[in-house]
């Protein structure tokens, strides 16, 4: 019995590369066609199946694995897990700018309690620093 070991998982992973490369995307396949993956995992069965898995198979990175694929047993709340909800970078700039409002509006308001507080006029303090302002030493600035 184990004198056959050897050719049983040959014939199996010459079965497993098969399946395996004949349901791959032609366009996800690397090296080679998908046709001479073939070709080569029939003439040189563990060879071209040891190739097939290290060289010609599509690289399972968390990139390359399509959004909402789980495992088959992957339950709802494992499914949740696995793909954590990203939020948008749209919702992220909406939340700086807001951010970046509500500082800005906090900075004038301190700057105005200072002025009133030290007896000083609204141009005789510091001015807010905002980034559609003049740039220093240019010709719009009227200090320089």
């Amino acid at each position: 019995m184990i004198r056959f070991l050897p050719l049983l998982v040959e014939v199996g992973l010459l079965v497993y590369c098969l399946i395996d490369c004949a349901r791959t995307d032609p366009a996800e396949v690397r090296r080679l066609p998908k046709g001479g993956w073939i070709v080569l995992i029939i003439l040189l069965p563990l060879i071209g199946g040891m190739a097939w898995l290290m060289a010609g198979r599509p690289a399972q990175t968390p990139e390359s694995a399509a959004p909402g694929r789980s495992t088959p047993t992957a339950g709802p709340r494992q499914r949740e897990r696995m793909s954590p909800a990203r939020p948008l970078e749209s919702d992220i700039d909406a939340r700086l700018r807001a951010e970046q409002d509500r500082i800005d509006r906090e900075f004038e308001q301190a700057v105005r309690r200072w002025q009133q507080e030290s007896g000083k006029g609204p141009g005789d303090g510091p001015k807010p620093v905002r980034g559609d302002g003049p740039l220093p030493g240019s010709s719009d600035n009227p200090a320089a």
